[in-house]
Order: structure tokens, then C-alpha cells, then sequence
């Protein structure tokens, strides 16, 4: 009998969920994401060496603006600078970007829904809200890619890499969470995932299967 859900590694692609600046230490700083930016540098190291695709997925929320999910909407009308276009709380830190270092978010770019390729394999795309799947263009990059499995990782998980992967399992791709990679994170919110076929691994376990069939 087929499995559906197990992983291919030889066809995924890592997806790091808004691990920017000022979600780690800046004007809105998510419990826990500060101690994984190594792990995760060591995550993208292993997709890299095994020459597997990158997506950084990121927010830009602009002062004044109100597109943007509700729970933060009346703030940044108001006009908070959270991730907000050009701001370097908005940048993704340099340990997680080690061959592309000095590089300047192109926000225009992003804002219109286009990827901003950092190499041929590894590319910045902007979400308006909690899925990376919505309004953007992350699933046509993948298909560019012959992707079938999405590997998630980054900042809390009871937001936007919930909605990812909800998302990931609807369009039929195999789908990994990395458990010692992505923050805020409880034994309750795993086991969720098990529920609709989501993969549970550590960052070790991800980086020996992408060597194993690299």
C-alpha cells in the first residue's frame, strides 16, 4: 500500500517561516527564536550541501497599512514599525544567509508577490498573512523546483507554520516538521500534526536522510 505522506527528501524543500530580525530580538520578539537560529543555520547547511531548494518566508508589514492579519491590524494602522519595508527588523539574520551576506531585501519586489532569488536554489518570498501559501508565489516556485515535500522550520509555530503546513497538506505535498527547529512549540501542538499526515523530525534526522539520498 502507498504511503502518501511519507517524505521524499530527494524532492523537498526547506521552508524557514519568518525568522527575521525583529522576531528574535527586535520590536516583537517571539519566545524561544533566538536559540534556534543555529540550529537552523545547521538545517540550511544541510539542504545547501545536498543541493536541495531554500524559501525564506518572510512578513513586511507596512506602517499604516491594513493588510494584514487581524490580530495586528489595528497596530500597525497606528503605525508600529514591526518588519516594516527597508527596516533592519525586517532582515533576515546574517547566520542564516552565510554565502549571501550584505544582501538588501528588494521590498518592492516582494511586496508585488515576486521571489527574490538569492541563488538559483535559495529564494525570499513575502506572505501578507499566516500561510506561506497565500498570495504568494511559493507554489509555483516549488513546482519550478519539482518539489513534493515541504520541510518547515522557524518562528511559532502556533501561527504561521501551523497554517503552512495545513496549507502544504491540501495542495497533496509531503510535509516535515522540524520539532527542535521552529519555536513555541508543545507536546499538544505536535501531536496535531501527526493528524494529517505530517512528518515529525529533529534537524539531525532531516540533514542524515538529505545525505542519504543526496
Amino acid at each position: 500500500m502507498c504511503d502518501y505522506t511519507a517524505p521524499h527528501f530527494a524532492r523537498s524543500a526547506l521552508l524557514i517561516i519568518d525568522v527575521q530580525n525583529d522576531f528574535i530580538d527586535g520590536a516583537m520578539p517571539v519566545p524561544g527564536t533566538q536559540r534556534l537560529l543555529a540550529r537552523l543555520a545547521e538545517l540550511a547547511g544541510g539542504f545547501r550541501a545536498a543541493g536541495r531548494p531554500i524559501a525564506h518566508v518572510i512578513r513586511l508589514y507596512q506602517p499604516g497599512s491594513s493588510d494584514v492579519d487581524a490580530i495586528r491590524r489595528a497596530s500597525i494602522e497606528a503605525g508600529a514599525g514591526v518588519v516594516a519595508p527597508g527596516s533592519p527588523g525586517a532582515d533576515i539574520p546574517a547566520i542564516l544567509l552565510p554565502g549571501h551576506r550584505g544582501i538588501t531585501l528588494d521590498p518592492d519586489r516582494l511586496l508585488c508577490g515576486q521571489p527574490q532569488q538569492l541563488s538559483a536554489r535559495e529564494a525570499v518570498v513575502y506572505k501578507p498573512r499566516w500561510s506561506a501559501f497565500y498570495r504568494t508565489g511559493l507554489e509555483t516556485w516549488l513546482h519550478s523546483h519539482e518539489v513534493d515535500t515541504v520541510v518547515v522550520a522557524g518562528c511559532n509555530l502556533p501561527n504561521c507554520p501551523r497554517a503552512t503546513l495545513f496549507d502544504a497538506s491540501e495542495r497533496d505535498l509531503r510535509a516535515v516538521l522540524v520539532t527542535d527547529a521552529v519555536s513555541q512549540s508543545t507536546p499538544e501542538r505536535l501531536a496535531d500534526f501527526r493528524l494529517i499526515g505530517v512528518n515529525l523530525l529533529t534537524a539531525e534526522q532531516v540533514v542524515a536522510a538529505l545525505m542519504a539520498e543526496a
